[in-house]
């Protein structure tokens, strides 16, 4: 698509419903950025991790609950590492919910034009009811450079850097395709590898759409000869409003072609790749203005080394930028946290304590523990509170029962206690009833999250939210064993 005028250059089946995965987070984009139009909140805004952002599965930054990040940092960090839970974090900042923020996202999608997109959460991980298609994702991504020039640096940022944390950008166009300018990759089985890229000649500039590709090179190769074709093409076929809606309403399930099977998958997508480069070189206009190789495709004639020695200089050249966590200096404006749906942002939010599940007791009489009145009536427990030797289970549970006992027991050990107390006849000491915990206390020392999906052939890393290859491959998970090249990926954005 020509994003000056949304004048169509090449399509097919550009009607059909798919999986978005990742590329969701481009509506998620447009909707935070029209909220900080329309003065909701500004870019400077804290937001509030919460626990549900937190539990989130990777791409994920592992954020504790009660982290504060500014929406601009958010943005970045969502763009370059495709952080999922940043994505419900940003959500919750601007409608307070996220099934809020997914009525504006269907709202922008239907002013925009988007006519095969539902949204039902921001980061685009699994959900059958959540579709779009390759028309809409050209729409979206036009209206983001229409509406919001200012913010078109967001879209081409190569990596950023958290401290001693360097995360980079997972779309391989930027350094490898001459004028790429950006946007966004994603990638689940059931979705495929789908990519929308925007790149620039001149005045002019394309806007490339590829959804359901069954490899990350796959999708590189997909994309690298459309905009071949687009920018060789000076004739549309025509404009948005010609496409035909497509007549099936189901998306197309790419799980035997994304997560197994791929060589074979890849092989017969490459002879699709092959027919629309050879339309280009067959065309009249392109055989007196046949496009050059990249510079990346001229070098890997001298070898490896000269190809990886050009992606460097080209790198080099590319924007990484830094980012913080926590509040930007001098803010003394609202925070922006989980709150009532369609209130306005630094409304308060209720405080909700933590119990343990039902089916899961552990006061000493196997009753649940009450919920604590508010956060600061609630017992901390977490791995660095201090400890009562359970040697002497009476002298523990008297000790618990104390008020001053707050946090320096445990409710194994109160439950040891129990037991020993009841094999020796001893007398039964009453529950003590203080202890509960809340969300804020018991996530305050708790590790960072830990990646441990399954190893795709020992290529795939925690890092690349993507799904696709890198460099490093990591550990096996005890107990999973690699199934070799054609498993399923590490997991699903």
């Amino acid at each position: 698509m020509d994003a000056a005028n949304g004048a169509v250059l090449y399509q097919e089946e550009a009607t059909q419903p798919w999986y978005p995965a990742s590329l969701t987070k481009l509506m998620t984009v447009y909707v935070a950025l029209k909220a900080v139009q329309d003065g909701r909140l500004t870019l400077d805004t804290p937001l509030v991790v919460s626990e549900y952002a937190n539990s989130m599965s990777p791409s994920k930054m592992g954020f504790r609950p009660g982290t504060e990040v500014t929406l601009d940092n958010a943005l970045k960090m969502l763009m370059v590492k495709s952080a999922n839970d940043l994505a419900v974090t940003i959500a919750e900042g601007v409608s307070g919910s996220v099934e809020a923020f997914a009525d504006e996202m269907n709202a922008a999608a239907s002013s925009i034009g988007m006519h095969e997109s539902r949204f039902f959460n921001p980061n685009g991980l699994p959900d059958p009811r959540q579709v779009t298609s390759a028309r809409d994702m050209a729409l979206l991504g036009r209206a983001l450079y229409l509406q919001f020039p200012e913010h078109a640096d967001l879209f081409n940022i190569y990596a950023f850097r958290l401290g001693s944390q360097f995360s980079r950008n997972h779309n391989p166009l930027l350094a490898a395709y001459p004028g790429t300018e950006g946007m966004k990759t994603g990638f689940t089985c059931s979705a495929g590898f789908n990519i929308v890229a925007s790149a620039r000649r001149g005045n002019r500039r394309l806007i490339t759409v590829v959804l359901g590709s069954p490899s990350a090179g796959a999708r590189t190769a997909m994309a690298t000869a459309l905009f071949d074709r687009g920018f060789a093409s000076t004739s549309p076929i025509g404009s948005v409003a010609t496409l035909n809606g497509f007549t099936s309403s189901e998306p197309p399930d790419m799980h035997d072609k994304a997560c197994y099977g791929r060589a074979l998958a890849t092989r017969d997508y490459m002879a699709a790749v092959s027919r629309i480069r050879a339309g280009v070189l067959n065309s009249v206009a392109q055989a007196e203005t046949a496009p050059e190789r990249t510079p990346v495709e001229r070098a890997k004639k001298r070898g490896k080394a000269a190809a990886a020695a050009v992606v460097d200089a080209a790198r080099a050249g590319l924007a990484t930028v830094a980012v913080f966590v926590g509040r930007a200096p001098g803010w003394i404006g609202p925070v922006a946290a989980a709150r009532p749906a369609n209130t306005p942002v630094g409304a308060p939010s209720p405080v909700t304590a933590y119990a343990p599940p039902e089916s899961k007791p552990n006061m000493l009489d196997g009753s649940a523990p009450p919920i604590a009145a508010s956060a600061a009536d609630a017992l901390p427990m977490h791995r660095d509170a201090p400890r009562v030797t359970a040697r002497n289970p009476a002298k523990l549970l008297a000790k618990a029962s104390a008020p001053e006992a707050s946090g320096r027991t445990t409710p194994v050990k109160l439950a040891h206690a129990r037991h020993r107390l009841r094999t020796a006849h001893a007398a039964v000491v009453p529950a003590p009833t203080t202890y509960t915990r809340a969300l804020s206390a018991h996530t305050a020392e708790q590790p960072q999250a830990v990646r441990h999906k399954k190893v795709a052939a020992g290529k795939a890393t925690a890092e690349e939210g993507d799904g696709g290859l890198a460099k490093k491959p990591l550990l096996k998970t005890k107990g999973v064993k690699a199934k070799g090249k054609h498993s399923k990926p590490i997991h699903d954005e």
